[in-house]
């Protein structure tokens, strides 16, 4: 697959744990919210529900589940409180 066509998808505590890894391609031809990523993460990753008390980082910008997530971007998970 071209980096166009996919996501970086980075994972991090439980959320890598739950998973099974830390780093993961996604296929994404289009622009998504993060809302609706989310919501496909919890299909692919029913043991991470509920998706939507995650947080997203896009860029290495945390974002609202608003915000949108284009082919090409890194998308990096984890939960609201992480220990440090």
């Amino acid at each position: 697959m071209e980096n166009g066509t996919v996501i970086n998808v980075l994972y991090f505590a439980q959320v890598a744990e739950l998973t099974g890894t830390r780093l993961e391609n996604w296929p994404l031809n289009e622009p998504i919210t993060g809302e609706q990523w989310l919501n496909a993460l919890e299909q692919k990753y029913p043991q991470l529900a509920p998706t939507r008390r995650l947080k997203l980082a896009v860029n290495q910008f945390h974002v609202k589940p608003s915000a949108v997530i284009n082919p090409g971007d890194e998308v990096a998970v984890f939960e609201p409180v992480t220990g440090g």
